[in-house]
């Protein structure tokens, strides 16, 4: 099925639907970043065509792109992994809510091994991208797998060359299990790589992976499924050794107190848990709180709020975690509250909800 529903290229024509007369009006709607929960926004977008007239061409760039469009108000919406500070949002005069959360995932080239052999903890998997650890049988990964025939090969390590949420996830969690990972590197969307080559998007990572032998680089979940790529274990902050599956990003994401959370600021590497995968992450939508194409911010509302009300089913049959309904209900608020039109009407009102 997801054969069907990833394109290789970098940009998806996605439909969404017609609202009120005004919003007939709108014939594109644009779009530009992440490229994390794309799977999930392409199967929406097809399975909502057939009640539209109104088109989005949405940019799989990453989400440093994402932020960069919609800061030049280039696109309707940027889309991010990384959520956006409190103080940036305010400064621009924009809103982030979190549309749906899923996993990043360790995936490794070895023959003869299987997805769920290799064991890893956030130390060694730091060093391993710190460029400490340069061989699959190195005494550091032999003791995590005693029972393992590790292959004696070089590590080559595929990182992401462009701005990216899923790096910003992946280096946020690197940045709370290794001292030397934060003390060299830290997190942000790009990083100064130490060691490795990269990959754009979460494509070209996977693609780098499956062709170099010996190579490990992170990816989207759904992309280490599309790919049929080897994902390794990895010890939680509980001290289990989890894999990667939408009930253990569901377990990471069980605690998440998003109503604390200004400006829905809230990353959920190394959770607690004893089933809870420890790279999980939200994904954002990011729009201007005063629109200035009022009818084009609206179409991009009445999209996501579908997705949420109707597209939950699609997203976990692809390993992805749907919003909370008390979420999403909080989300819509937001809406309600916050975006306006220039003379200051709400382009967003409760009973445009979906039931």
């Amino acid at each position: 099925m997801l054969d069907r529903i990833i394109s290789t290229t970098a940009a998806v024509v996605l439909a969404l639907g017609v609202g009120s007369t005004a919003q007939a009006e709108v014939t594109q709607i644009t779009g530009a970043g992440a490229t994390f929960p794309y799977p999930i926004y392409a199967k929406w977008a097809s399975a909502y065509e057939k009640a539209t007239g109104i088109r989005l061409n949405y940019q799989s760039i990453g989400s440093g792109g994402g932020i960069k469009q919609i800061k030049k108000k280039t696109v309707d919406f940027g889309a991010s992994d990384a959520p956006m500070k409190p103080k940036e949002l305010d400064e621009y005069g924009m809103i982030q809510w979190p549309q749906i959360m899923g996993g990043v995932v360790p995936v490794v080239n070895l023959p003869g091994i299987a997805s769920g052999q290799i064991r890893l903890d956030g130390e060694t998997l730091a060093d391993i991208f710190l460029g400490r650890i340069k061989r699959w049988d190195d005494a550091r990964i032999a003791r995590l797998n005693p029972d393992v025939a590790l292959p004696k090969k070089a590590i080559t390590v595929v990182h992401r060359s462009d701005g990216s949420g899923t790096t910003f996830i992946f280096t946020n969690y690197l940045t709370k299990v290794s001292r030397s990972w934060a003390k060299q590197v830290g997190n942000a969307k790009a990083v100064a790589w130490p060691a490795g080559v990269g990959g754009k998007g979460n494509e070209g990572v996977a693609s780098y992976v499956k062709r170099i032998g010996g190579a490990i680089g992170y990816v989207e979940y759904a992309y280490a499924l599309q790919s049929r790529m080897t994902y390794v274990l990895l010890r939680n902050k509980s001290g289990a050794y989890v894999a990667p599956t939408a009930a253990n990003f569901q377990a990471a994401a069980a605690g998440a107190e998003w109503g604390k959370a200004r400006h829905y600021y809230l990353i959920l590497t190394d959770q607690p848990g004893s089933n809870a995968w420890p790279i999980t992450g939200a994904s954002f939508i990011i729009v201007y709180k005063k629109a200035d194409k009022p009818e084009h911010t609206a179409a991009v509302l009445r999209f996501f709020d579908w997705a949420f009300h109707h597209g939950g089913e699609m997203a976990e049959r692809l390993a992805y975690v749907p919003m909370p309904e008390k979420v999403v209900k909080r989300i819509e608020t937001t809406w309600s509250q916050e975006i306006s039109a220039p003379d200051g009407s709400p382009v967003w009102t409760s009973d445009e909800a979906q039931k």
